[in-house]
């Protein structure tokens, strides 16, 4: 499916090159409007990423988010500053489908493991953002991609038996609109074919969504491109049905 990504930061709609603060743009739509147009253009589920409880879990929008649901009925997988049980409750309370769980995925597994089992597998989302160096390895940073982790994709991954839902995203193409990874995907979801993988980052043209949809992932994550107009979520939709 495509899956139309928000990132919010100070109740505005926002987006950042490579995980940059410095490098902000800012969007003249409010949320709502947003998710309501993406919603009728046939979105099923919407990624909204709380870049200020990101930065500040102390911070997080979580009433901007109970206004979203509210107002519509689309699904939501909400993420940002996700630090502890009841931060995962309080989401799924106010009528998120699925958490997003990132930093905290990387640093202590035993706890997001815990978190998969006791709400469920199809409630959580693991985002895990792969920086690969020249040998090939995929190192997972943290924090915003300001800390490194010291752990690679592939051993954390094997930590997470539970895991059902994982977003994946190479750092290197975020919010550059060059291209995805293909070959990055194609080989998790020939590794890992339990995984109902979603893929992120570089999103610029429907012929790069073509090309992700042939690796056999469950999900593309859209983000700029569908902001500064490149094309429309309903020619993003049928690209992935095949149209």
């Amino acid at each position: 499916m495509i899956i139309p990504a928000i990132d919010v930061f100070e109740q505005r709609i926002v987006r950042l090159f490579q995980g940059d603060y410095a490098k902000t743009r800012f969007y003249d739509i409010a949320l709502i409007q947003l998710v309501q147009s993406y919603a009728a253009a046939g979105a099923t589920i919407i990624h909204i990423i709380d870049l200020e409880g990101a930065r500040n879990p102390e911070k997080r929008q979580l009433d901007l988010i109970k206004q979203v649901t509210s107002e519509t009925d689309v699904k939501l997988q909400v993420g940002g500053g996700i630090r502890s049980e009841q931060d995962v409750e309080e989401l799924l309370e106010a009528g998120i489908e699925r958490v997003i769980i990132g930093s905290l995925a990387v640093q202590e597994p035993a706890t997001v493991r815990t978190w998969i089992k006791n709400f469920g597998q199809d409630h959580i989302v693991l985002a895990l953002d792969v920086s690969i160096d020249g040998r090939g390895n995929k190192w997972l940073p943290t924090r915003g991609w300001a800390e490194s982790s010291g752990k690679s994709l592939e051993s954390t991954l094997d930590s997470y038996q539970e895991a059902r839902h994982v977003l994946c995203t190479d750092i290197s193409r975020d919010g550059t609109l060059e291209g995805s990874n293909t070959s990055l995907y194609q080989e998790l979801v020939k590794v890992y074919p339990n995984i109902k993988w979603q893929a992120s980052g570089g999103i610029g043209s429907l012929q790069d969504i073509y090309k992700v949809v042939g690796t056999g992932v469950a999900g593309v994550i859209v983000g700029r491109a569908l902001l500064d107009g490149s094309f429309k979520l309903e020619e993003a939709i049928q690209c992935w049905q095949g149209e």
